[in-house]
């Protein structure tokens, strides 16, 4: 997810996307944890996106 893109969201979304971000993170940290992970790069991409979300959030809440 690119940064303009979640800057160009409502608060709304980003909390919905960020929730959305944090279960899929969950389902693979198990799949990680029992070796069925697939793509083992997409871990750190939903890292970094809810970082990105959390950030804006923050930036949009202190404006």
């Amino acid at each position: 997810m690119k940064i303009a893109e979640i800057r160009g969201m409502t608060p709304d979304q980003l909390a919905d996307t960020l929730i959305s971000l944090k279960k899929e993170q969950f389902n693979l940290r198990f799949q990680a944890a029992t070796g069925q992970v697939e793509k083992t790069h997409r871990v750190n991409e939903i890292r970094k996106d809810i970082a990105r979300i959390k950030t804006v959030l923050r930036a949009k809440a202190a404006a």
